[in-house]
């Protein structure tokens, strides 16, 4: 049984820290689906990913190789057989939706949200509590001292 890590981005941008998330999840071993909400925003960091100081390989899902990619963009929600490439990590931006299941099967579910936007910071406390409640284990990340602290741990049932 995975965990949901939430990650409270104050110091840093998202295009900023995703490549490194990413990098440590690919050094654990796992394939990553980045669940987005908004094509535009995925097609800007796909362009990061693929040109950035952070070369990251991977692809956009509804690709004839969408199973290869160690790293898929999409904006999909679950579907019954998980990600297309076949993923053992969600990386969940822009308020994405994650459904307890998911961090059940998956070894990590990683939810990234802005500090200072305050829509986003209602949705990542509705999907702590949905997640919580439904039984799932969380971490909360935060980053306002400058480096990644972890601040709140909720052991899953």
């Amino acid at each position: 049984m995975g965990e949901a890590y939430f990650y409270h981005l104050t110091r840093s941008t998202l295009d900023e820290t995703l490549p490194t998330l990413l990098d440590r999840a690919r050094a654990a071993g796992w394939r990553v689906a980045v669940r987005g909400t908004d094509a535009a925003r995925l097609d800007r960091l796909d362009e990061r990913l693929w040109l950035g100081e952070g070369f990251v390989p991977h692809g956009r899902a509804g690709g004839d190789h969408d199973a290869d990619q160690p790293v898929l963009l999409t904006t999909a929600a679950e579907t019954p057989g998980g990600p297309p490439n076949g993923a053992a990590c969600l990386m969940a931006i822009d308020g994405a939706e994650v459904a307890p299941d998911e961090v059940r099967r998956l070894e990590r579910v990683c939810i990234i949200f802005d500090g200072g936007d305050d829509a986003a910071l209602t949705v990542a406390r509705r999907q702590w509590k949905d997640l919580t409640d439904a039984g799932c284990g969380a971490k909360y990340w935060s980053q306002e001292t400058g480096s990644w602290a972890m601040k709140v741990e909720k052991p899953g049932a």
